[in-house]
């Protein structure tokens, strides 16, 4: 499985949810809702979620290998760089310009 497509929803400065994505694989399969959160070491993802009862969240969809939760971890964080990457770059150009 192949991951084809990963689109970052929204991207936040304030708060530690960070970015929301959407991930495809194979064009064929979307795992929407996945989170970027900044936690106390850093970055990490966490899987689409429900809550149930009493603050208790259940993943909805989650893989099962260490080796697919790090190739998801990989593509995610590398498309969210590049975007930060351009949107340092557009707030620069603005600058320059004003």
């Amino acid at each position: 499985m192949e991951i084809t497509d990963v689109r970052i929803r929204k991207v936040s400065d304030e708060g530690k949810m960070k970015a929301i994505v959407s991930i495809t694989f194979d064009d064929e399969f979307v795992v929407h809702d996945v989170k970027i959160i900044e936690g106390q070491n850093g970055l990490f993802i966490a899987m689409p979620s429900r809550k149930m009862g009493e603050g208790d969240f259940r993943d909805i969809a989650h893989p099962l290998l260490s080796e697919t939760r790090n190739k998801i971890k990989d593509a995610i964080f590398a498309e969210y760089e590049r975007i930060l990457k351009e949107n340092e770059a557009a707030e620069a150009a603005a600058a320059s310009e004003a």
